[in-house]
């Protein structure tokens, strides 16, 4: 999988079992320190979602929405997901390698909960290397 680039993707999201829950959400991917700083600080609302990569926590100081966060280990499956209200400072998981973050509610529509798994597909410009 590699490292990822700043750049726009699609996610998806597959159960257990592979099977795709519904369609592909539009995605924004964080990878440089700049953008993974930044994430969605200032914003008042998120076209789908945003992954930051690395990372194993993030805060909400300075946001103007509720989000959902989910924690993805290194294969990109759900380690757990939360919501955080604005101010808040979530505790860094150890086994997470990537962070996820969508308007709060976003989540569970789209049926991502602990244990499901998530595929980025890349706009190109955005992969890196292996």
């Amino acid at each position: 999988m590699g490292r990822w680039r700043d750049g726009r993707g699609r996610l998806t999201v597959r159960t257990a079992s592979g099977e795709v829950l519904g369609p592909a959400v539009p995605l924004e991917i964080s990878a440089s320190y700049r953008a993974r700083t930044r994430g969605l600080l200032g914003r008042d609302s998120v076209d789908g979602a945003m992954l930051l990569s690395p990372a194993s926590g993030v805060h909400t100081f300075g946001m103007r929405i509720p989000i959902d966060v989910a924690y993805l280990d290194r294969r990109l499956r759900v380690v757990a997901v939360r919501t955080m209200a604005p101010g808040r400072l979530g505790l860094p998981r150890l086994r997470a390698r990537h962070v996820l973050e969508a308007a709060a509610g976003a989540m569970a529509g789209w049926g991502v909960r602990a244990g499901t798994r998530v595929e980025v597909e890349v706009e190109s410009g955005a992969d890196g290397e292996g």
